[in-house]
């Protein structure tokens, strides 16, 4: 087995620091059939969620999954991410956040040495803020400024 990512690290670290700044951390996720999300928010392939404390239900920020129930347009969802889907963890109100490569998802295999098939090109993160949880009153989210992470 190899080493694991930094990723998932990286992206529980950030989260903790928009949670300690009173920041919202915001994900945004390449959808792809392995992605469980509200097709319905997803827009040019992407989707922007909110996975601030307020608004999740057992969120779990793991090595391989992000995994949380939230509510969309009134309906309590689960959404269920590959840590390789992710492409960027930042704070709506700062924009600071940071950038990743978007692995595809390879399930593993009984003694397979992962040969990579056809890596996505990430898109940069010009995803529409994430649905649900404003009243209109708060400014509008700020563009992140991210660092590509390999």
């Amino acid at each position: 087995m190899g080493e694991t990512s930094t990723k998932p690290y990286l992206i529980r670290a950030l989260h903790e620091w928009c949670t300690d700044n009173g920041y919202t951390p915001y994900i945004t996720v390449q959808v792809d059939e392995h992605t469980m999300v509200p097709v319905a928010h997803v827009r040019d392939g992407q989707i922007t969620l909110n996975v601030g404390t307020l608004a999740t239900n057992r969120l779990v920020l793991g090595n391989e999954f992000i995994e949380f129930q939230a509510r969309f347009s009134g309906v309590t969802e689960n959404v269920y991410v590959p840590v390789g889907a992710v492409s960027a963890i930042y704070a709506r109100e700062t924009g600071a956040g940071m950038g990743f490569e978007v692995q595809p998802y390879e399930p593993p295999e009984e003694g397979a040495q992962g040969a990579t098939q056809n890596a996505a090109a990430p898109e940069g993160p010009d995803a529409d803020p994430a649905p649900g949880g404003d009243d209109g009153d708060d400014d509008e989210p700020k563009r992140p400024r991210l660092t590509i992470v390999k």
